[in-house]
């Protein structure tokens, strides 16, 4: 499960193996005892996650839309994932 990226405490991962359990795009983000699953867009599939870091995933995907995208691709050949620069 390698971390793609991480700021203000959350950290972001996206799985090489994961397709078949959610099909849509997506990351799986964990802050201190919270964990979900959010679509590329930023928007939670799963799980609940406070508000404020929940804003702070939306922008950072919002600002990354492309790389994530390119990242599911690799994730889903089964390929090495890239890290993203965090929000700042």
């Amino acid at each position: 499960m390698p971390s793609i990226s991480s700021f203000y405490g959350i950290i972001i991962r996206m799985y090489f193996t994961d397709t078949d359990r959610h099909k849509m795009p997506h990351i799986h983000v964990f802050y201190a005892e919270d964990e979900a699953v959010f679509g590329l867009d930023g928007e939670i599939i799963a799980g609940d996650f406070p508000r404020k870091q929940a804003a702070y995933v939306k922008a950072w995907c919002l600002l990354h839309e492309e790389e994530l995208q390119a990242n599911w691709k690799l994730a889903k050949g089964g390929e090495e994932v890239y890290k993203i620069e965090p929000l700042r």
